[in-house]
């Protein structure tokens, strides 16, 4: 299926759209990327899927190989406790310099997620509240490293819930944050961040303890592909 692009911006809808599709699990660790596919695929030029493919490089999302083709990259399981450890002490220092703003919006829609039993759409909430975190801390490279990081857990955004527990108690922990932060109790949002962080990190740590080698907590590899638009 051909996608439309505003040529304008074609090298940032590009990489938004690639990055979509990883992040959805469409394109699945392993598939292969190729320049001249894509750009079959999108009917648009090499060139702004090579600047995109760059940028998804450079946050670790694919890695790219020989004869302008590249491969979605594939995590292990350490690396993604490494990225979650990486991921609390920046939100802890977010949180340290974040003012009020739009989280109360975005746990109010986590509670609404949860009781329809959205879990897809919960996550996407609590990805978002993670985001504006930082966002609000005003501080530019912290949030860089942060979207990196989210682009390598983003992948397992939808197995976290299984990992850390049920949407109640993500939403209670959410809750507290928030409360520390309005009472301007920066040591207590800190302590607070760093533990719901920390869960799916632990939980993980003892799977792999009880699994023996570890294993990467993701989909098999998808045989060569094009674009998938599923």
């Amino acid at each position: 299926m051909t996608v439309a692009f505003d040529n304008l911006t074609l090298s940032q809808r590009v990489y938004e759209h690639l990055r979509d599709e990883i992040l959805a699990d469409h394109l699945l660790p392993g598939t292969e990327l190729s320049e001249v596919a894509l750009s079959k695929e999108l009917a648009i030029s090499r060139g702004p899927i090579r600047e995109a493919m760059g940028r998804l490089a450079a946050e670790g999302l694919i890695t790219m190989r020989p004869r302008r083709r590249a491969e979605v990259r594939s995590l292990t399981a350490q690396e993604l406790i490494d990225a979650y450890q990486v991921r609390e002490a920046l939100e802890v220092m977010a949180v340290r310099l974040a003012s009020l703003s739009r989280l109360e919006e975005l746990i109010e829609a986590m509670a609404e997620h949860r009781a329809e039993g959205e879990a897809r759409e919960f996550s996407a909430a609590n990805v978002s509240f993670h985001e504006l975190l930082c966002e609000l801390s005003g501080n530019t490279k912290l949030q860089e490293v942060h979207h990196r990081l989210e682009g390598e857990i983003g992948r397992f955004q939808n197995r976290t819930p299984a990992l850390r527990g049920s949407m109640d108690d993500s939403l209670t922990e959410h809750r507290a944050i928030l409360a520390a932060i309005r009472l301007r109790d920066a040591d207590r949002a800190a302590a607070l961040t760093a533990a719901h962080i920390r869960v799916p990190a632990q939980r993980l740590q003892a799977a792999l303890r009880e699994d023996g080698p570890e294993q990467a907590p993701e989909p098999e590899p998808a045989e060569p592909a094009r674009l998938s638009r599923a």
